[in-house]
């Protein structure tokens, strides 16, 4: 792989699962970290998972997110050239890796936000674009983008568009618990109480996983 990317950091469950199958089809032997939903206790979750340092380290954060701009729709795959919290502090991914991958795979170069709670209402989402000029919105990317260059790893994130600005998905703050899984009784109770957005995010999710999957595959032809 000419990139030559060491590991890819990915959000545990479903989406730890779709870049382990397009790994998987190209017998890859690229290290794959599940990381918690959310930025909570980052650089334990690292040690946690037995992150192994290898020179030179290139760690590419793969996953889904929310679109925050009408340019990009469900299945869309977006590049981070930077990203900020939600107390506008930015970070720039690394521009070599970044340049590649953009070159390999014609990807669009974005501004993330990496929100501490999911961001649900298109209404929500239309505002966080005008205040942070952003394009993509994440849970995770921040904290683990400023760890790892920290730790002088270079990082680059590619993520999936799994929500868009064309309607709302169900409000999954208390489905979220503190290990940063999905809790199955109150996420059955969102999708319960609203019903027409919890389509919108079964059928975005399955879309953005599929692709997810794919993305990661090209990523082994490189």
């Amino acid at each position: 792989m000419n990139l030559s990317i060491n590991t890819i950091v990915v959000p545990q469950g479903a989406e730890y699962q779709a870049v382990c199958r397009g790994l998987q089809q190209k017998g890859s032997k690229i290290q794959v970290i599940a990381i918690p939903i959310g930025t909570k206790d980052v650089l334990q979750t690292l040690v946690n998972r037995s992150f192994k340092f290898t020179t030179p380290q290139r760690v590419l954060i793969m996953g889904l997110c929310g679109s925050l701009s009408q340019q990009y729709s469900v299945g869309d795959t977006v590049l981070y050239q930077d990203c900020c919290n939600l107390n506008r502090q930015y970070l720039n991914l690394e521009p070599e890796l970044t340049t590649m991958i953009h070159n390999k795979l014609s990807l669009n170069l974005v501004t993330g936000l990496t929100s501490d709670r999911p961001i649900c209402l298109a209404s929500h989402k239309r505002k966080l674009a005008q205040q942070y000029a952003a394009e993509a919105v994440d849970m995770e990317g921040y904290g683990y983008i400023k760890e790892l260059q920290r730790q002088g790893i270079s990082v680059a994130m590619l993520r999936v568009i799994s929500d868009d600005l064309t309607g709302n998905i169900p409000n999954l703050s208390l489905a979220i618990d503190e290990d940063g899984n999905l809790k199955s009784l109150p996420l059955a109770s969102a999708f319960l109480r609203q019903p027409i957005a919890a389509i919108r995010l079964i059928k975005g999710s399955l879309i953005g996983l599929k692709k997810l999957q794919q993305i990661t595959t090209k990523l082994c032809l490189m």
